[in-house]
């Protein structure tokens, strides 16, 4: 174990003043981002006010708005621990710890789930059982919440993963009910463009991808027979370029010894209503995952376990952290295993394998899988 040293945080008092309607108490947070071998970047929300909605019937709702801090912190040491404390005041609700990641080859563990949106009774289930495994980071391969536009939504996110996400780096990535909301783009802190990003963590490259693209709503004029031209050609330019980057960073990276991407939508689906789309993804990728030796592919956006395998790749999908589960109704002849059933995967990655472990909500592993490093050509 290395030292632990100790940062504190000076913060003036007038960045947590808010206009004298609130106390300078922490809200979202505090919570890592951006973590590497010797930076990272610690967020925090406050209350900033509120404001009221009333519907013609005598509704009325309220709903929060929140300011946003992040520091970011430069020249710490490799696969060193520290303690931070945003608020610098003797109290515990600023405190956290971060573990920078190391600057070589050594054994890890991090953990991939998806779609944790609107069962938050579930979602907060698998925090608990995610909480006791220590994972060194977490992937959570989109749809956080049922709706990226509504604030309550980000409330409860926050709440459930507030003691997780003090200690431990969280990577969303976008899904289709995050849609597009600007509080995505505001509580998070992310590499890249932070649409699609990657990062490295010893000799294993994380890939972080974007299937939603920059998509609108589909207006109410367009006919029924326009709907799928519509969704497929309002943002494809945006995807062939995230295509190209995607090409550079495999290309730059081919000496990684484990390759993982994530994204939201699924490559091979068993739901019989989204095989066809799936299969348009699929098209649309074409070889680039196989070609680059891409050993793990890991999205959500189906709600059940699904693990197929095709040409050196294993397309896995793990949505079930908290959105209602779907059933399977169309198997397909790479389907190596799937259940409908509430998950979440921890990954060892040791020197010459990793080690995908399923486990299901009261922590039973269900299934295994074993990936081997990859061979620099």
């Amino acid at each position: 174990m290395k030292n632990s040293i100790p940062i504190t945080l000076f913060l003036f008092f007038t960045i947590l003043q808010l206009a004298g309607q609130t106390s300078d108490k922490i809200a979202f947070g505090p919570y890592i981002q951006q973590m590497s071998t010797k930076d990272a970047t610690i967020c925090w929300s406050t209350l900033e006010g509120e404001m009221t909605i009333s519907g013609i019937e005598g509704e009325k709702d309220t709903i929060r708005e929140y300011k946003q801090h992040k520091i970011h912190l430069a020249n710490l040491k490799p696969d060193t621990e520290y303690v931070y404390d945003v608020l610098n005041d003797g109290s515990e609700e600023g405190k956290g710890k971060l573990r920078t990641y190391p600057d070589k080859s050594i054994p890890f563990n991090f953990v991939a789930i998806g779609d944790t949106r609107s069962r938050n009774n579930v979602h907060k289930r698998i925090i608990e059982q995610v909480g006791k495994l220590n994972p060194r980071f977490i992937v959570n391969s989109g749809d956080l919440v049922a709706n990226g536009l509504s604030m309550r939504d980000w409330e409860s996110f926050f709440k459930i993963n507030k003691d997780f996400m003090t200690n431990t780096p969280y990577y969303p990535v976008l899904g289709n009910h995050e849609k597009d909301s600007p509080y995505y783009y505001d509580f998070f802190d992310l590499p890249n463009n932070e649409r699609y990003y990657y990062f490295t963590v010893g000799d294993a490259l994380f890939v972080v991808l974007d299937s939603e693209g920059l998509r609108t709503t589909i207006p109410a004029f367009t006919s029924e027979g326009m709907e799928d031209a519509y969704w497929e050609e309002s943002g494809i330019e945006y995807l062939k370029k995230q295509k190209e980057w995607l090409e550079q960073v495999l290309e730059l990276n081919r000496e990684a010894g484990f390759v993982f991407i994530f994204q939201h939508t699924p490559l091979y689906s068993v739901k019989k209503s989204r095989v066809e789309e799936s299969k348009k993804v699929r098209a649309f990728w074409g070889d680039i995952f196989s070609r680059y030796g891409v050993q793990v592919f890991l999205n959500g956006h189906d709600h059940h376990y699904h693990h197929a395998y095709d040409n050196g790749v294993h397309f896995i999908t793990s949505a079930g952290a908290g959105a209602p589960l779907y059933d399977i109704d169309a198997v397909q002849p790479e389907t190596l295993n799937y259940k409908k059933i509430e998950h979440f995967i921890n990954v060892e990655v040791e020197q010459d394998e990793a080690v995908l472990h399923v486990f299901d909500i009261e922590g039973n592993e269900f299934d295994t899988i074993r990936v081997e490093r990859r061979t620099i050509k």
